[in-house]
């Protein structure tokens, strides 16, 4: 039987044993790094390649013809590293692919990886990804990537479901899940895995390369060994003033590129065979892409909302029935059906929050004459059935929050919807209150508040905020819901809106002396806070906000 458990077997190092073997490993693992005009980076990713140790046999820098320098500066850093080589194309690709290709035909080492010019490699990286994939004989060794947001430095993981403990797979299909980690850059190749099978990324400007080069990889059916590092650090740049071709979402061209993307992605999957990944991959289009990309549909004008609305349509309508029977009460699954039922869009408000993490069914909850719950009245053939199987933890629960500043005790309302009886059944018990920073790890103003009725369909609960002790930030509100059957649901609120609810205010504070807090909706219609302490702070913040009116 294949070891598929938190122990690894005797064959598959854990840290520990690989720390000890370190200095008797040969060098075997090429690390390929991309760059293009990015002189302020680069040099970072390279020495957080080399640092990974004896491993390493060779550092392949690819230079996708920049003009800022940055071959240069690699090449004096080479000069002094004879495990550096650097490569410099002599046309811009516009992508990751091509340079990604160059690298693969320049590495001369049984293992190959990928490292962008703007992200690290945390020490011991190649390492536990060496030790897995020779350890399990496998041609694929996969890692723990976490996004690291900058500057604040706030890190999250990125399907981080898949790496809770050592495992080998003998085959891609025992683990469907394998498609939600489209990322290149936390996996370690044979080499000649990569080459026999002819697995390359998509040529040019091709955006989101990495969706198709991992279908490639799954298609060719490799043993795959899973492990619990963290072998890559993504950095996200937000405020950076060309953002990443991932996180440039403003324009349609980027949303038909991705589902171009996951189209040949399924077809390479669905052509190898490999039906029940190609299955699980258009799962993952709805339950990510579509619910990524709705949640911001507000934001975007009317234009857009349009050719958006269209193309999806257009994209979802090669979906076959089996497509829309596995786990029919997803979130994702009900949109693509709306948006299949609908030709225009609609709804957003309602959307935006139905796509939210956690997902929140706000109401109207409409029936039709003969009680089927249904989307609305005129969409009746929208049935939402599926809600009144599913089990409390998995429902889309409707709660929603206001948040008045003051200078004491600021009042905080938090209301929970029925939905479809399946609440009451439950019976909501209280309610787990904590403010969760954005900006670091912190954690603030932890309290429990008892859910009371307040008619037949709605259970409310207030309690008070400390605002002087959350301090400085920007805050998240995290709620879990407690019921009497023993059940526990973890949501997020819905910002009410109207009536001044949402209004910057100044409020005295025997801490700071003053407090500006502004509670606001989040892209996704989450209550959040943002806090400016003393005068200082205020001073700060309606410096930035003057500069913004004359821009």
């Amino acid at each position: 039987m294949l070891p598929d458990s938190s122990d690894p077997p005797e064959n598959i190092q854990t840290p520990e044993r690989a720390e000890q073997s370190e200095a008797h490993r040969p060098a075997q693992v090429g690390v390929v790094v991309i760059g293009y005009n990015d002189r302020a980076h680069v040099v970072d990713a390279v020495r957080s390649a080399l640092a990974q140790g004896p491993a390493v046999a060779e550092v392949v820098a690819v230079d996708d013809c920049s003009t800022d320098g940055s071959a240069e500066l690699l090449d004096r850093l080479a000069a002094d590293e004879p495990r550096l080589r650097v490569v410099r194309r002599d046309d811009n690709s516009g992508g990751c692919g091509s340079p990604r290709n160059t690298g693969i035909d320049a590495v001369t080492a049984p293992y190959v990886m990928f490292l962008d010019s703007d992200d690290v490699l945390p020490p011991g990286a190649v390492d536990a990804l060496l030790t897995a994939a020779t350890g399990a004989h496998a041609e694929v060794a996969s890692g723990l990537c976490v996004r690291r947001e900058l500057p604040s430095g706030r890190e999250q993981p990125w399907q981080d479901a898949l790496y809770t403990a050592h495992t080998v797979l003998a085959r891609p299909a025992q683990r469907p899940r394998l498609v939600h980690d489209t990322l290149c850059v936390n996996k370690l190749y044979r080499t000649d895995f990569l080459r026999e099978h002819d697995i390359r990324f998509p040529e040019g400007r091709f955006l989101y390369e990495d969706f198709v080069f991992t279908a490639r990889v799954l298609a060719a059916a490799p043993r795959i060994a899973l492990v619990p590092d963290r072998v890559y650090v993504w950095h996200v740049r937000r405020s950076a003033e060309r953002l990443s071709l991932s996180l440039d979402r403003e324009h349609i061209d980027n949303w038909k590129a991705r589902t171009r993307a996951c189209t040949l992605a399924y077809d390479i999957l669905l052509g190898a065979g490999q039906k029940e990944l190609a299955r699980a991959a258009r799962a993952k289009f709805l339950e990510h892409e579509v619910r990524m990309y709705a949640r911001e549909l507000g934001l975007r004008d009317a234009q857009y909302r349009r050719a958006w609305w269209t193309h999806t349509r257009e994209h979802l309508a090669r979906y076959d029935a089996a497509d829309w029977e596995l786990n029919p009460a997803a979130p994702g699954r009900l949109l693509g059906r709306l948006i299949l039922e609908s030709p225009e869009p609609r709804d957003l408000p309602r959307i935006r929050d139905l796509a939210a993490r956690p997902a929140r069914l706000l109401p109207p909850y409409a029936r039709t004459p003969d009680g089927v719950p249904v989307w609305s009245e005129d969409l009746p053939q929208l049935a939402l059935t599926p809600f009144l199987t599913s089990p409390t933890r998995a429902l889309p629960l409707a709660l929603d929050a206001e948040l008045r500043p003051q200078a004491r005790a600021t009042p905080l309302t938090l209301r929970l919807h029925e939905l479809y009886g399946k609440v009451a059944e439950a019976g909501p018990r209280e309610l787990d209150v904590l403010w969760a920073s954005r900006n670091d790890d912190r954690v603030r103003g932890h309290a429990t508040a008892a859910l009371a009725p307040a008619g037949a369909d709605l259970w409310t609960a207030e309690l008070p905020v400390d605002l002087g002790a959350l301090g400085a930030g920007t805050w998240d509100l995290r709620l879990t819901v407690r019921f009497a059957d023993g059940a526990e649901r973890e949501v997020t609120a819905h910002a009410r809106a109207g009536a001044g609810r949402l209004r910057r205010r100044a409020v005295p504070s025997v801490r700071y002396g003053v407090l500006l807090v502004q509670p606001y909706a989040t892209h996704s219609g989450a209550l959040a806070l943002r806090v400016a302490t003393g005068v200082r702070g205020v001073t700060q913040v309606l410096r930035n906000r003057l500069r913004r009116l004359l821009r």
